[in-house]
């Protein structure tokens, strides 16, 4: 994930009955322990008894982003969630009863592989940003309490997908790989949401470069044993120009189907 509209990321907070696992995460990440919010417009991460959440500083700050399988709109999706609803279950092929392997390369907050773990499929997701792993991390935990049926179905790796995909064995390879990049500028969108606003302005990690989008795309074909689903604003350009197999059109968002190599 990489954005130039960047907000300092000034270390971790902790609930005074959080001190241990924030001190831990400070650590780990190698971030000051905050005995307080910072004072100017930042963006912190903050431990508390309702999880991990990565938060703003500053007038008009958007409220905590944190991973939850019940909380928000993502709460609402999950009770929803149905085959018949979800365009992404339909692009992926998964049927009810499946249980397909599904990679999600560029897992971001988990929001789209929780679904595909909700109707039935085993999803893995791969992160290489630390402090949205971290959230991810922090989430995984908690569905294992609240959700323990549905969080057996999602792993978590952090790692970037270029190498992890270019290191599995045929025997690992998935039937099916996601990838949702971030959009480009101008795309419908491009205006995001505000509850996403601070995760956009994370800072770039120390030895993160840009995702080389082509050779993403051209590996996961690569890997994948069924296909490759690609989520695109409706009416940007497929990534990296390659025209995908097929389409599943949405009213803003559709997606990129191509045919995965690995089976071959």
């Amino acid at each position: 994930m990489i954005n130039r509209n960047h907000r300092p990321l000034r270390g971790v907070l902790s609930d005074p009955d959080e001190p241990a696992a924030a001190t831990a995460l400070a650590h780990r990440l190698d971030l000051p322990l905050l005995a307080e919010p910072p004072e100017t417009p930042a963006l912190f991460l903050h431990h508390s008894r309702n999880g991990l959440a990565l938060r703003s500083s500053g007038p008009n700050a958007p409220g905590p982003i944190r991973v939850s399988l019940d909380e928000g709109r993502q709460g609402q999706r999950l009770r929803q969630a149905s085959l018949k609803r979800e365009s992404l279950a339909r692009a992926c092929g998964l049927r009810g009863g499946q249980s397909l392997r599904i990679v999600d390369a560029t897992a971001g907050l988990g929001r789209d592989a929780m679904v595909l773990a909700a109707l039935g499929a085993r999803v893995t997701l791969i992160e290489r940003h630390p402090v949205i792993a971290a959230l991810l991390a922090d989430g995984l935990r908690r569905a294992r309490h609240s959700h323990p049926e549905l969080a057996t179905r999602l792993q978590l790796v952090e790692a970037d997908s270029l190498q992890w995909l270019a290191a599995l064995t045929p025997a690992e390879r998935p039937e099916v790989i996601c990838l949702d990049p971030m959009y480009p500028a101008g795309s419908t969108r491009g205006a995001v949401r505000k509850d996403l606003q601070a995760l956009r302005e994370l800072p770039d990690w120390p030895g993160l470069a840009p995702v080389d989008e082509a050779a993403l795309l051209a590996l996961a074909r690569a890997s994948a044993t069924a296909r490759v689903v690609v989520k695109r604003p409706g009416r940007t350009a497929p990534l990296a120009g390659e025209a995908p197999d097929w389409q599943l059109p949405g009213r803003s968002t559709r997606f990129d189907v191509y045919r995965g190599l690995a089976g071959d």
